[in-house]
């Protein structure tokens, strides 16, 4: 049996539902799939491509009453492309909202 030695300092959560964001200079909003989340990172599906560094809000939108809401200000890790033509956007949340 191997062991599992977890280098994050949080644990990443396996979640799937909507998100929306923003980018820190826009007002336009878009829709994306969250596919991931931690204390310290997210991750998310879209239609875009964004570079490493740039700086977005987004807001997490469960689809149950028993999970609040999430709004946070996050910084772009990398992006993914995805066999489906979208991407993997994976990014820092800098602060919650």
């Amino acid at each position: 049996m191997q062991e599992y030695d977890e280098k994050r300092d949080y644990i990443r959560m396996g979640i799937d539902c909507n998100l929306t964001y923003r980018l820190a200079d826009s007002d336009i909003i878009k829709t994306g799939r969250c596919t991931s989340l931690s204390g310290a990172g997210v991750s998310f599906i879209t239609d875009s491509h964004y570079d490493s560094g740039l700086a977005m809000e987004i807001n997490i939108l469960p689809e149950n009453s028993t999970t609040a809401p999430m709004a946070a200000f996050i910084e772009t890790v990398r992006s993914t492309p995805q066999q489906d033509g979208s991407f993997e956007i994976a990014a820092s949340i800098k602060s919650l909202k």
